[in-house]
Parts: structure tokens; sequence; C-alpha cells
């Protein structure tokens, strides 16, 4: 009982800072990856901490998962470089002895990583596309950052204006350069004013500038020059509604309707409950190191199986996704072979002075050469 509740403490104190340096590293990644967007006018800069929040919530139940295998196998490890386990298994006590401290801390983890995957997440998912959804339908002239090239929400425009008032009316210094038909029309005036029609409809005002038009059956430019251009703001709010994806979609209405799609999004949500318990599992026999050498081959390890373990469930999803294997068929063995992998670890470690086992084997048989190369 001492050395489960002192094992369980180590396991919560190593998981918090394993957690903390894992989200910090997201976090710091994905805030870099938004501002970026942000600066490039394909976010709105007042929603950046909004999507950082969706982002990392997202991010979550993967950071639970590793969080929880990583502190296993640093655990492990360390009990393993400090001598502890020859004590352990000097006073007769098994390696399955580790199953109750580490399923106990594992419970927890895996209940949040549940939630996440089946509620959480779809519903972050879900905001963040409309957050980005209410952005690009704003009016161009509404996306443009002064002083910066903005393509429109239809790309078929490109802006650039060096001035804009607060309210959005004015604009100073203004470049338009248009595609329609293979028509090439490009603008540029030193100010214009947004005017709105009684149909709600919004256009751009142009004073006194220069109108360039290129047609591909022509060569040259037709330049005009004009005192008042009239140009349509066109809005992404004309097109199509919105197209919800299977990422984020409730689980409920996963189960309604199912196609190939939710089945795949639901063999993922499925699958990551499985991995953060299977995976903690596999840190108990795969946490052996000898005393002498270092801890950075297993965290190597580590990573290269979450990748794996990853890679393989995301090739699963596509695979369901793509209908080339049954949901029924997908969703299971992956984590049976996974589970056998265990087993068979622990069968490993436990056998290990065992006379069948491979090391004792292939002990024996190096002795008996060295003993015929004697006799002769």
């Amino acid at each position: 009982m001492i050395f489960q509740r002192a094992l369980k403490r180590e396991l919560i104190s190593t998981a918090a800072g394993v957690f903390m340096t894992l989200f910090t590293i997201t976090i710091t990644m994905m805030l870099i990856r938004i501002l970026g967007q942000a600066a490039k006018g394909r976010v709105a800069s007042d929603d950046v901490l909004a999507l950082l929040g969706f982002t990392s919530l997202n991010y979550l139940p993967i950071i639970l998962i590793l969080t929880g295998f990583v502190s296993v196998l640093l655990v492990v490890t360390r009990s393993y470089q400090d001598s502890e386990m020859v004590v352990w298994f000097a006073s007769g006590l098994s390696l399955t002895r580790w199953l109750r401290p580490v399923v106990e801390f594992a419970i927890p983890i895996v209940v949040l990583v549940s939630l996440l995957g089946f509620f959480a997440t779809p519903w972050a998912y879900r905001q963040s596309a409309e957050f980005r959804e209410r952005f690009e339908k704003r009016e161009d002239i509404a996306r443009i950052s002064p002083g910066k090239f903005q393509e429109s929400a239809a790309a078929q425009r490109v802006f650039f204006v060096e001035k804009m008032s607060d309210d959005l009316n004015k604009v100073k210094n203004v470049f338009i350069n248009s595609t329609r038909n293979g028509n090439i029309t490009t603008v540029v005036s030193k100010e214009g004013t947004v005017e709105t029609n009684e149909k709600g409809e919004k256009f751009i005002v142009l004073d006194d500038g220069i109108r360039y038009e290129e047609t591909p059956d022509q060569s040259g430019f037709r330049i005009m020059d004009f005192d008042k251009y009239t140009a349509y703001i066109a809005s992404k709010a004309d097109m199509s509604g919105t197209n919800v994806s299977a990422r984020s979609m409730t689980t409920m209405e996963l189960l309604r309707d199912i196609n190939s799609q939710k089945q795949g999004e639901l063999l993922w949500r499925i699958g990551l409950p499985f991995m953060a318990i299977l995976l903690m599992l596999l840190g108990i026999p795969l946490g052996f190191v000898n005393p002498r050498a270092g801890r950075s081959f297993n965290l190597i390890i580590a990573v290269l199986l979450y990748m794996t373990y990853s890679n393989l469930l995301s090739f699963m999803q596509a695979y369901v996704v793509q209908k080339k294997i049954m949901f029924g068929l997908a969703w299971w063995p992956l984590h049976l072979i996974v589970a056998l992998v265990i087993v068979l670890l622990f069968a490993w470690r436990l056998g290990v002075n065992s006379k069948y086992h491979p090391y004792v084997l292939l002990s024996s048989l190096k002795h008996k050469r060295l003993q015929e190369r004697g006799k002769q």
C-alpha cells in the first residue's frame, strides 16, 4: 500500500511536469500559426485568443494521451536506473504489481480523454469554424488591412488600401485588380466611399481615378479616366451555406443518418480512450533500461510508438471513409494487436529468469560453443 501511494504521487507529479511542457509547446506553436494567419488577413485579430482556446481544446486529448504514456515510462525508467527495481524483484514482487497503481492513475486521464473526444472537441471544432466563416463572410472592404494587399473572398479581386477611416466608410489611395471572364481590370483612385443601397447591397464609389482594362483577344490596355467609379463589394455571404464537417458534429449527429465520413470520425473518437489506456500499460514493460544507460533512448521509442499507433489509427479511419473496410471490422483490430504486444512484453519481462527465455537460451548456446572450442 505504501509503495502504491508513493508510486501514484510520483506519477501525478511527473504527469504535471510533462503536461505543462507539452501544453506550453503546443500553445506556443498554435499562437505563432494563428498570429501569422491574422497578419495575412485570414482571420480577424480580435478572434486570435478565441481561436487559440478552441485549437488548444482540440489538441488536449492528444496531449493527455502523451502525458500519461511518457509519465509512466519515465517513472518506470527511473526505478530501473536507481536500482529500485532490483530491490523490488529481490523482495519476490512481480512487475504485474505495477498494474493497479498505473490503472488507477490512468482512469481519470481516460475519462477526461473520452469526454473531450466525444463532446468538447467537436464543439471546439464547430466554434472555430464559425469564427473563421464569420470573418470570411464579411464584406471585402471590411476584411482589408490598410497597407496590405488582400485577396477577396471569392478570389476574383485583389484590394490595396493605404488608409481607412475607423467606420470603414472612407478609403484613400485605393488599388483594385479584378478578373472576370478573362478580362483583367485595374482601378487606381486617390479616395473613395462605401455606400449601401435600398436592398442592403454595398458598393465602393471611387473618385478621380484611372481604369486599366485588358482583354484576352486584344493586345495592350484600354486606359480611361473617371470622376466616379462604382464597384460592387462581393460578399461570401451570398454564397452557399456552411459545410459542416464530420469533425465538428456531435456524437449523436454522427450516429444519425450514418455514412462513411461519420463512421471514420466515430472510429477516431472511439480509438482515443483505447490509445490512452493501452499506451500507459505499454509503458510498464517498455520502461526497462540498463541502470548505466540514459533515458533518452526510451523517450525516443515512446515518441515513435505513439506516432506509429496514431498513424495506424488514422489509416484505419481513412480506409473506413474510403469504404475500403467496414466500420465493424476496422475499429478494434489495431487495439487488440497493441494489447497482445503488451501481454507479450509482460511475458518477456516476467520470464527473464526462465530457462526457456530467449536470453537464457542464447546464453546457453554461446556457453556450449565456448566449451566446444575449449575442447578443440
